[in-house]
């Protein structure tokens, strides 16, 4: 793994798991989600992945394997897809953006091989040309209004930057969460790729206080406010993008053919996901914030021979963010009332959090078609 220059920045605090090798705050990490949020912090990502795809077959070959329809992907726009399994589990979330002669996938650092990998394995005999280019680019994440401003990359006349469509959604897809004022308006995540000697050059205007710095904590705690799924945490091998509503910016309902796109058709179509992503307002938690993979209990009345707290799912993301507190969020059982109270449990201290549930995908998510359900055989009404 390449060395991240922030590291190196006075006050860096090094981030320890999914994210080992990036900064996890300077110091103050709700006054970095502020200045994250304002667009006046940049937050170093470059343990990502970026690969890079040529060729005339590149988007028509992406867009056979991909659950967004890409083919006719215009230079500088952004998009984002998922590469399932032949069961339709996700296996890859990618970051989507073309130039007019080569297009960009960026990954977490920890997919990248893997995808790479794959990909390699798909091209059959089709004119695309594969690269991994991590070693000498880079990512910067920002939320300012011009991210191209921290030194992107220029292919042709197309800065290299990647904006998050998740703010919006998009075309084809379908959102299940309910509410009209959406959290993810407030997200305008964008992704700046960068040689690495501009990496360092950054991370010296950050030291010498002509840039601000934000560390991984705050984009965190941004991204669970927003609802934002990242695969490397609220995903595991048995996730299928309606779990997350990420039908809403991955997945084109009206494309052509992908591995795993009977699953998304059945299930959006005539099914229900068998779990739902849900946050969590966590009561008393600064001290206590629960981690990945804490349990998450619902109160169970009735029956009564059955009444008491039973485990329903797990905590996937915690932080504490600058203005709603402590917060997380969790994938739980379809079947768990919007309304059941719910309580985490933290595995580090044996110790139960009370929990607000805010519904991101509804209980009755899915079952699109409408088709009436007809009486079993022999059963009278």
């Amino acid at each position: 793994m390449l060395t991240s220059p922030f590291l190196s920045l006075p006050g860096a605090v090094a981030a320890g798991g999914i994210d080992e090798g990036l900064v996890a705050h300077y110091g103050n990490p709700l006054v970095e989600q502020r200045r994250l949020e304002d667009g006046s912090a940049i937050v170093d990502l470059s343990t990502y992945g970026i690969l890079s795809v040529a060729g005339p077959d590149r988007l028509s070959w992406l867009n056979s394997l991909a659950s967004q329809k890409l083919d006719r992907l215009a230079p500088g726009e952004s998009a984002e897809t998922l590469f399932l399994d032949p069961n339709g589990h996700i296996e890859f979330d990618v970051r989507v953006l073309d130039d007019g002669a080569t297009t960009w996938l960026v990954t977490e650092g920890a997919e990248s091989p893997a995808l790479h990998a794959w990909l390699g394995r798909m091209r059959f005999m089709l004119r695309v040309e594969l690269a991994d280019r991590s070693v000498d680019l880079a990512v910067i994440g920002t939320m300012a209004a011009d991210a191209s401003s921290v030194g992107a990359v220029v292919e042709g006349e197309v800065p290299l930057v990647w904006s998050d469509p998740w703010a919006q959604g998009v075309r084809g897809g379908w959102q299940y969460a309910i509410p009209d004022d959406h959290p993810a308006a407030d997200w305008a995540l964008s992704l700046a790729i960068v040689t690495r000697e501009r990496l360092t050059q950054l991370a010296a205007e950050v030291a010498d206080g002509r840039r601000t710095a934000a560390g991984i904590l705050a984009l965190e705690a941004l991204r669970i406010a927003a609802w934002r799924p990242r695969l490397s945490t609220e995903g595991d091998e048995k996730a299928i993008p309606h779990e997350f509503d990420w039908l809403r910016t991955a997945v084109h309902l009206d494309k052509g053919c992908y591995r795993g796109q009977e699953t998304v058709a059945k299930v959006h179509n005539l099914g229900h996901p068998p779990r739902r992503m849900v946050m969590l307002h966590l009561d008393g938690s600064d001290t206590v914030l629960p981690a990945h993979g804490d349990e998450v209990l619902a109160e169970r009345t009735r029956p009564e021979s059955e009444a008491g707290w039973r485990v329903c799912g797990s905590v996937t993301s915690s932080a504490i963010h600058h203005e709603l507190g402590p917060i997380a969020l969790a994938v739980i059982r379809r079947g768990v009332p919007a309304d059941a109270p719910l309580e985490v449990r933290t595995a580090e201290t044996g110790e139960t959090v009370a929990a607000a549930q805010v519904v991101v995908v509804p209980p009755e998510a899915g079952a699109t078609a409408g088709i009436p359900r007809l009486p079993r055989l022999g059963v009278r009404r």
